[in-house]
C-alpha cells in the first residue's frame, strides 16, 4: 500500500488530455483499441460543458497520473435515490498491486455517499478474472442474472 505519495482527486478541465490518455490506454488493455472512436474535444464538452454528462477522478502517484475512473449518475427506481454507474475504472499495468484501484473504487463509493445516493455500480468483462476477483474483494456482488444491452446510434 502506498497511501502517502497517493492522491486520489476530481479531474479539472486541465486534466482532460490526460483522461484521454488513460482511456486509450484502457482500450490497448482490453484490445479494443480500435473502437475508441472518440476525441480530447467531445471528452471536454462533456466532462466540463453545460451540461455536463460525466465526470473523472485521477490517482496520481508522485504527481503522475496513473489511474483513473469515469463515472456519471444514473437512477434507481426500486431506491428512488440517484446512484452512481462506473464506466471504466482503470490503473495502468505497472502500477497494479499497490492499492490505487482500491482507492479510486473507495473515493467514488464515499463520494456517493456524500450525495446521499444510493448504490454505485458498474459493468465487468466476463474474460477478466483478476477484475472480478477485485471486485468481489472489495465487497461487491457480481449479479449473474443480468445482461448488459446496448443499441448503438
Amino acid at each position: 500500500m502506498i497511501e502517502n505519495n497517493l492522491n486520489i482527486r476530481l479531474a479539472t478541465i486541465d486534466d482532460v488530455e490526460t483522461v484521454f490518455q488513460l482511456i486509450q490506454a484502457l482500450a490497448d488493455y482490453e484490445k479494443l483499441s480500435h473502437e475508441v472512436t472518440g476525441n480530447i474535444e467531445n471528452l471536454e464538452k462533456h466532462l466540463f460543458g453545460n451540461p455536463t454528462y460525466a465526470e473523472a477522478i485521477i490517482a496520481e502517484l508522485d504527481d503522475k497520473s496513473v489511474g483513473f475512473a469515469l463515472f456519471f449518475t444514473n437512477y434507481s427506481t426500486f431506491l428512488t435515490k440517484p446512484g452512481i454507474y462506473l464506466e471504466d475504472l482503470f490503473v495502468l499495468p505497472e502500477y497494479r498491486r499497490q492499492g490505487i484501484g482500491k482507492a479510486l473504487l473507495n473515493y467514488l463509493i464515499n463520494l456517493a455517499k456524500k450525495r446521499d445516493f444510493g448504490r454505485v455500480e458498474w459493468s465487468v468483462l466476463n474474460w477478466n478474472q483478476s477484475a472480478i476477483d477485485f471486485y468481489e474483494n472489495m465487497g461487491a456482488k457480481v449479479l449473474p442474472d443480468w445482461h448488459i444491452c446496448r443499441v448503438i446510434i
